[in-house]
């Protein structure tokens, strides 16, 4: 663990090089972690001085930012505590020479997907949940007849096909030399984070075995908050292989793009990501 309130944190390149024992990608450029709420004084001194983080993406939900929010300040009302804008969502961080983006990854066009595989009585459900305000529980309607049987691969790949704006969004950032170094994190830095990193895997032609070595990391580097991580999980209907990692997800994934898309520059350019924004990420990370 380099930094010491910062779960599942790593240096992709440096971790494909040295479990590949090559020198295929550039290192202390592209990082990896789980929700940066918990790092104190020292790590994200450390974020600027020793790793020279430039930005971070956040991929977490609305949601997520709010259960954030009411866990810092013991349990106050909802209304009082919606980050409203981009700065008091980065609050937390908000360190000099850091630009700090959110995308929430599984964002409109997902949800939408998942609510049209409900019965009208639930979708009734859900929408009365929210208007109330009750987010985590109207989630659970959907975690509970929808997320849950799909899995963990199922729903990655429910990802690929529907958040294809936001893949764009993601990529545009690295398609910007001067974003660099990144740090891509959501709140386990394991399913939407392990699905941008492997999708960046595959265009830079890293071998599927090596990127799956690099997602099921996250398996005991989160073990040390698998019992409150199953509790938020289990709050949204899900079960407990949700907090764990698939070994067949980056295969599932990898076989879905080849064969629905053709290639990943293929599915990169459905989601608007331009053969040129695709060379410029590989002129940055590949080394």
């Amino acid at each position: 663990m380099p930094l010491r309130k910062i779960l599942n944190f790593r240096d992709v390149g440096q971790t494909i090089n040295d479990h590949t024992h090559s020198n295929q990608l550039q290192t202390g450029k592209f990082f990896r972690s789980a929700r940066l709420d918990e790092a104190n004084h020292d790590d994200r001194l450390r974020l600027v001085e020793n790793f020279g983080i430039r930005t971070i993406i956040d991929l977490r939900t609305k949601t997520e930012h709010i259960q954030k929010e009411q866990k810092n300040n013991a349990g106050g009302s909802s209304s009082d505590v919606v980050p409203q804008t981009r700065d008091e969502v980065a609050r937390p961080l908000k360190l000099d020479g850091i630009e700090h983006y959110q995308i929430n990854f599984n964002g409109w066009a997902f949800s939408r997907s998942l609510i049209s595989e409900l019965s009208w009585w639930n979708t009734f459900q859900l929408i009365g949940l929210m208007a109330m305000g009750y987010r985590v529980e109207a989630i659970s309607v959907l975690g509970s007849n929808v997320m849950r049987q799909e899995g963990l691969v199922g729903l990655a790949i429910r990802s690929v096909d529907t958040c294809t704006q936001e893949v764009y969004e993601v990529f545009k950032i690295l398609s910007d030399t001067e974003s660099y170094p990144v740090l891509v994190h959501c709140t386990q830095g394991k399913d939407r984070t392990g699905l941008v990193v492997q999708l960046v895997l595959m265009l830079l032609e890293v071998a599927i075995e090596a990127i799956n070595y690099d997602y099921v990391l996250s398996q005991e580097e989160l073990h040390s908050e698998r019992e409150e991580r199953l509790k938020e999980i289990c709050s949204i209907g899900l079960t407990e292989e949700f907090a764990d990692c698939d070994p067949r997800l980056v295969e599932e994934v990898a076989r879905h793009i080849n064969q629905k898309y053709g290639s990943i520059e293929k599915y990169l350019e459905v989601c608007g990501v331009t053969e040129g924004m695709q060379g410029a990420i590989k002129e940055v990370l590949v080394a």
